[in-house]
């Protein structure tokens, strides 16, 4: 039997930590009896009440606690899948591409060359040139797959702290270019909407085929828009 001591004393229960400067995470998906489920609307984790009340009241959804023993985080599924978010550049993205073995990085390259471990830095990676070949290789466990990081801080609540969303999305990796130039082109903080965009269509086997990928929109710079009534 477990003990119960944060029953009775709820403010002695550690809060989920983050190893950098964010306050919350967002999510395209979660774990379900471990295996992942896509949602369609925007998954917010954090280790802070006050911020998952904050989320709460500006994207709708209820916070709940987690049971997990081995990490204790709030969780809140937001009814929104669009919001407007402030990037602060093209430094507020970075991506490469890694593949795991359980824990261990076996493999870490930005494309073209290796990224680590330090005595293969540089050197050719040796991946396919072409994209579907890379998803093919990704996919069979053989070649490692797009790692995204954005940070990012909440239009609606500036003040309430940075923002991180991790993807391994190809579909935003194929873009992400386009993104990093908008960003570029505006030149200082900018507004962007950040969302899980509904994609259908049928194969050409007659299957209708139905997913959300995540997108980002560079809109304009935050100075521009916190000048106007309303953004």
């Amino acid at each position: 039997m477990a003990i119960r001591i944060f029953e009775t004393d709820p403010s002695a229960k550690p809060k989920a930590t983050f190893s950098d400067d964010t306050v919350g995470r967002f999510h395209g998906g979660r774990q379900e009896n471990g295996i992942p489920v896509a949602l369609a609307e925007w998954r917010v984790t954090t280790g802070d009440p006050e911020v998952a009340d904050a989320i709460s009241q500006l994207m709708g959804g209820s916070a709940v606690e987690t049971d997990s023993t081995s990490e204790n985080y709030i969780e809140v599924l937001t009814e929104r899948d669009k919001v407007k978010v402030v990037l602060s550049g093209p430094d507020a993205i970075s991506s490469d591409l890694k593949l795991w073995n359980g824990s261990a990085l076996i493999h870490h390259c930005d494309g073209v060359e290796f990224l680590s471990p330090d005595e293969d830095k540089g050197k050719p990676c040796r991946c396919p040139e072409l994209m579907e070949d890379r998803k093919a290789a990704a996919k069979a466990k053989r070649g490692p797959a797009p790692s995204i990081s954005v940070t990012f801080r909440l239009a609606e609540d500036y003040d309430l702290g940075l923002f991180r969303l991790q993807t391994g999305s190809w579909k935003l990796a194929e873009v992400l270019h386009e993104v990093e130039n908008a960003l570029d082109k505006i030149g200082t903080e900018a507004l962007c909407s950040l969302e899980l965009e509904l994609v259908e269509y049928t194969t050409k086997k007659g299957r209708d085929v139905s997913y959300r990928k995540p997108v980002i929109r560079a809109l304009k710079s935050w100075s521009e828009a916190v000048a106007e009534p309303k953004f």
